[in-house]
């Protein structure tokens, strides 16, 4: 595979027989963010459980203390007048029920990030699974995105809430903030999720837990760090 100039000059400026220490891991990830937008920074966890048990799924999320940066679009679908009006008073950009689910439905229509229900509106989201799914986009309680408190959950999801789940290779990949955050700001996002993920250990999961991880900028190479560091 070919890269461009700049991943070539980046790539240069990491050690790849190196297992670097976060800190200066996420320093020299930033430093090799030379896009010309504000890169995302990823954070890449391989994880020694299998996915396809149902004891060892890690699933959750987390208010990253940083956010991530983005202006995260939230759909709420709630049925009620109070219910719509804690929505839109909480910052969620789209409010509404039937009318939403049909908008979806006919039209494939996903102008949003984040969707949120409230529990008795899951019949009405359980029909869009085949579209939601594979985008991600499903509501789960373990998410926190089926909740009665729906002001609650949109403020969190504004505030940079992220769900962290492994995928079918065993592997969680989720965003910890931009380059223009700086190592610090990305030090703490990158410690709470990590945290989290840490606490997340399944009781079934034996052996190393976390295999491998790695921090990476949107179009930058990735950056190794030791995993001997979050020994469970």
């Amino acid at each position: 595979m070919k890269h461009g100039k700049k991943y070539v000059d980046s790539a240069k400026l990491i050690d790849k027989t190196k297992l670097y220490d976060p800190s200066e891991a996420l320093e020299t990830v930033v430093k090799t963010a030379t896009a010309k937008f504000d890169e995302t920074i990823e954070l890449h966890v391989k994880l020694g459980v299998d996915s396809r048990h149902a004891d060892q799924q890690v699933r959750g999320a987390i208010v990253l203390p940083n956010g991530t940066g983005k202006n995260v679009k939230v759909l709420a679908i709630c049925k009620g007048e109070e219910n719509e009006k804690a929505a839109k008073e909480a910052g969620a950009d789209y409010v509404g029920a039937e009318d939403m689910t049909q908008k979806i439905q006919s039209e494939n229509w996903m102008d949003f990030d984040v969707l949120i229900t409230t529990p008795d509106c899951m019949g009405l989201v359980g029909r869009l699974g085949k579209i939601l799914g594979p985008r991600g986009l499903m509501p789960n309680p373990k998410a926190g995105t089926v909740t009665p408190d729906i002001a609650r959950a949109v403020k969190e999801a504004k505030a940079g809430k992220i769900e962290y789940r492994l995928d079918k290779t065993n592997i969680i990949h989720c965003p910890i903030g931009k380059a223009s955050f700086g190592k610090d700001k990305l030090s703490e996002n990158f410690d709470a999720l990590m945290g989290a993920i840490v606490k997340a250990k399944p009781a079934a999961a034996k052996g190393q837990y976390i295999k491998s991880c790695a921090v990476t900028s949107t179009m930058g190479p990735s950056v190794r760090i030791n995993p001997a560091k979050f020994t469970v």
